[in-house]
C-alpha cells in the first residue's frame, strides 16, 4: 500500500517485534531434493493422496524498556524522516508482549508411474487471528518430480534464504526472526518458478542444487520486477552447509528478508514515475552435530540495497501518497548525467549500502530437555548517504532458552534475551523497523531484556 505523511504505513513492512516462528520447511535433504517442502510434523494427518500438518503457537513476553507507540507519528515507516521523531515525555519501561500463530499446510502427491511424482502444497499462517502478511500465500504451489531428474515447482512459495534461516537455523537457537527476517532479502513469493535437482554424490557427501526465478507483478512495464534465488546444501555425515544467493530488481525496497517480492509499488499507474531499485543478498549457513547431544551453528550474510528515491506518486488532498523509498538523503538533492550531456537533479535521492551481519548458536539436548542459546549481530552499513538512516548502528542479540517435549508433537517452552544497540537512534539499516523483534527501541535505549514463556504444538 502507499503511505501518506500522516498515515504512513508501508507495504507490508512490520513496526513491531516478530518473535521466533517455526517454518513451513522444515526439509529434509532427501525430501529437498524432490522440491517439497513440508513440516516435518511428528502426527500427520493422512487421508488418501492427501495429507494435513502444520502448527500452533502461543508465546508471552516481559520486556523491559518497552515503548508502544513512541514516536509522533504513529505506525510511521522506518525509512521517512517524519518517522524519527520520537513524542516528548512518552513513558517507556517494561511491559507485556504476546503472539498467537497457526499455520496448517494441505498436502497432495499423486503417484504418476516411471518414477514421476505430482505433488501439491497450500499453506497460509495466521498472526492473533488475522492473515500474517495480507494478500500473499505461504504456500500455492504444484510439482512434477522424479527421482532422477529433480522436480519442477510453480506457484507461490517461499524463499530458502528466509525459511531455511528461520528454521532450523534462528528458530533452534531463539534467533529466528533478529536472523531470518532482517537484511536485504525476500521471504514470499507470488509467481515463481523453481527447479531442484537430483541429489549428487559430492566428495563422499550429498549435493543439492536449486535455483528459483519469480517475474513479479508483469503490469510493471518500466521498472520491469525481477527475482532470482540460487541455493546449494551439502551434507556429509552430521556437518549441513546451505549457501544463497538472492538478487532482485524493482521489488518493494526493503531490509525485511520476511518480506513479499512483487513491485516498486502495488500500483502500475506508478510505473513512469519512478526509478529502478535492486538488493541483493549472499549467504552461507553450517550447522554440525558434535555428538547426538550437541549441535553448533553459525551464519554470514552480506546486504547490498541500491537505496531508492522518495517520490510522490500521487498529490493530495487530503495527503500526498509516496512510494517505498529506501535509505534517502531527505532534502538532499542528487544530480545524475544523462546521455545527452545534461544532469538530471533527483530531490531526496537513495543512496547504496551494503552491510554483513552473523550468527551463531548451541543447542544440547538430553532426553526431553533441550537447551539453546544464539547470537545474531546486525553490523553497520557503508553508504555514501550524507544523512543518518541508521548506517552508523549495529545490534548484537543474544538468547537463551529451554524446551521440553511434553508429548509427541507437544512443547512448552521459557526463554530469555537481550539486545544491545551499538548506539541510540535510528536502528541498523538491516533492520525493517526502530524496535523489530525486540520491542526495545533503538531511539529510546541502547539497551533491552525480554523473558517469557511459550507452548508450541506441530501435528
Amino acid at each position: 500500500m502507499h503511505t501518506d505523511s500522516t498515515a504512513l504505513a508501508s507495504q507490508s513492512r512490520p513496526q513491531q517485534a516478530r518473535r521466533p516462528l517455526p517454518s513451513a520447511t522444515r526439509v529434509r535433504l532427501a525430501v529437498l531434493a524432490l522440491g517439497l517442502a513440508g513440516a516435518g510434523a511428528t502426527q500427520a494427518f493422512d487421508f488418501g493422496p492427501f495429507s494435513l500438518t502444520g502448527f500452533a503457537k502461543a508465546e508471552a513476553l516481559r520486556v523491559s524498556n518497552y515503548c508502544d507507540n513512541c514516536q509522533v507519528v504513529a505506525g510511521a515507516d522506518k525509512q521517512f524522516s517524519w518517522a524519527d521523531q520520537i513524542g516528548a515525555n512518552k513513558p517507556y519501561g517494561a511491559g507485556n508482549t504476546h503472539v498467537t500463530l497457526f499455520e496448517p499446510w494441505l498436502g497432495a502427491k499423486f503417484d504418476l508411474g516411471k518414477g514421476f511424482k505430482l505433488s501439491g502444497l497450500l499453506s497460509q499462517r495466521w498472526r492473533d487471528g488475522k492473515e500474517d502478511i495480507p494478500g500473499f500465500w505461504y504456500d500455492r504451489n504444484i510439482a512434477l518430480s522424479h527421482e532422477d531428474y529433480g522436480s519442477l515447482r510453480i506457484g507461490a512459495m517461499s524463499t530458502r534464504a528466509w525459511s531455511v534461516a528461520d528454521y532450523p537455523y534462528g528458530t533452534n537457537i531463539g534467533v529466528a526472526d533478529v536472523w531470518a527476517s532482517s537484511g536485504a532479502g525476500y521471504g514470499l513469493l507470488s509467481q515463481a518458478v523453481r527447479y531442484t535437482s537430483r541429489i549428487f554424490d559430492v566428495l563422499d557427501g550429498d549435493l543439492v542444487l536449486e535455483a528459483t526465478y519469480d517475474r513479479g507483478n508483469t503490469a510493471f512495464k518500466i521498472n520491469k520486477p525481477r527475482f532470482w534465488e540460487l541455493y546449494a546444501q551439502f551434507h556429509k555425515g552430521e556437518l549441513v552447509v546451505d549457501a544463497f544467493y538472492q538478487d532482485a530488481r524493482n521489488g518493494n525496497p526493503q531490509a525485511w528478508g520476511h518480506g513479499p517480492f512483487k513491485s516498486l509499488t502495488p500500483f502500475p499507474a506508478d510505473d513512469v514515475k519512478l526509478g529502478p531499485s535492486g538488493q541483493s543478498i549472499a549467504m552461507v549457513m553450517a550447522r554440525y552435530n558434535i555428538d547426538s547431544r550437541i549441535e553448533i551453528s553459525g551464519g554470514l550474510r552480506r546486504n547490498r540495497w541500491s537505496g531508492a528515491h522518495a517520490v510522490i506518486t500521487t498529490q493530495g488532498p487530503p495527503n500526498d501518497l509516496w512510494n517505498n523509498p529506501f535509505n534517502v538523503d531527505w532534502g538532499g538533492a542528487l544530480d545524475f548525467p544523462q546521455a545527452d550531456g545534461t544532469t538530471l537533479r533527483v530531490n531526496n535521492p537513495g543512496y547504496a549500502a551494503v552491510s554483513v551481519d552473523l550468527m551463531a548458536g548451541l543447542r544440547y539436548k538430553l532426553g526431553a530437555w533441550t537447551a539453546h542459546t544464539g547470537l545474531a549481530y546486525l553490523g553497520t552499513a557503508s553508504t555514501k548517504n550524507p544523512s543518518e538512516r541508521g548506517q552508523s548502528n549495529s545490534a548484537l542479540v543474544n538468547t537463551v532458552g529451554l524446551n521440553y517435549t511434553v508429548l509427541e508433537g507437544l512443547q512448552v517452552y521459557g526463554m530469555a534475551g537481550m539486545v544491545h544497540y551499538g548506539r541510540k537512534g535510528l536502528s541498523p539499516m538491516s533492520m525493517p523497523g526502530n524496535s523489530a523483534f525486540t520491542n526495545v527501541d533503538s531511539r529510546v535505549s541502547s539497551n533491552g531484556n525480554w523473558f517469557g514463556l511459550g507452548a508450541l504444538y506441530v501435528f
